[in-house]
């Protein structure tokens, strides 16, 4: 996913009453709580859920009953939602999409690391090989399977997240509570029904 990017129009008043007005309104705008006011139109315009509902903060999450690899892929997760850090650190460096390689990053720090079958490499950088993988391990299961925390989710390019995967970090009946990078450009959450996701290609089991 990538974030839009949005420009405001720049005025271009020709009096000295246009220039003066365009100074206050500025001067207005910064000084009286301009930067809140800015973080809210950014968010209005930019921040949106792409399905069910975008969580602004890490949800607190019953850890009871969980293995030691779910604790620590919520632990790994949660950290990496606070940093916020460019999707190079997730790539080796390299500029490309990087929701498969933010999952295959989340799984290695949390001690399950991935296997390309092209590589052998512990990241895989697309969703198509992220799918071989699962399959090859015989660890992918299709819709209609309860997914739980740690799971991997794959959407196709016709989903509302485009070709797209992201990690399960909470289930509560019906609804599972996601987390992905390349979303907007970020690392971040959504919480949604599967069943009203289409596109929504199946889960990696953990």
């Amino acid at each position: 996913m990538t974030k839009q990017d949005v420009r405001e129009p720049r005025s271009k008043g020709r009096t000295g009453v246009a220039v003066v007005a365009g100074v206050l309104a500025v001067l207005v705008l910064v000084g009286v709580g301009g930067a809140a006011g800015f973080k809210w139109w950014q968010e209005r315009t930019g921040g949106f859920a792409l399905a069910g509902e975008r969580l602004r903060e890490f949800p607190e999450i019953d850890r009871t009953g969980l293995s030691e690899t779910q604790g620590r892929i919520l632990t790994v997760a949660e950290r990496e939602f606070e940093a916020q850090n460019p999707g190079t650190k997730y790539s080796e460096g390299i500029d490309e999409a990087w929701c498969a390689d933010f999952v295959s990053w989340v799984m290695r720090e949390s001690g399950r690391p991935l296997a390309n079958p092209n590589s052998g490499s512990w990241r895989i950088p697309g969703v198509y090989t992220l799918e071989e993988y699962y399959r090859g391990e015989s660890r992918f299961e299709d819709l209609g399977y309860q997914p739980r925390i740690g799971d991997v989710v794959m959407y196709t390019a016709a989903s509302v997240f485009n070709q797209h995967t992201n990690i399960v970090i909470d289930v509560a009946g019906d609804t599972i509570t996601t987390l992905g990078g390349n979303e907007f450009d970020e690392i971040t959450i959504h919480r949604y029904r599967p069943a009203d996701v289409s596109g929504l290609v199946g889960f990696g089991r953990l």
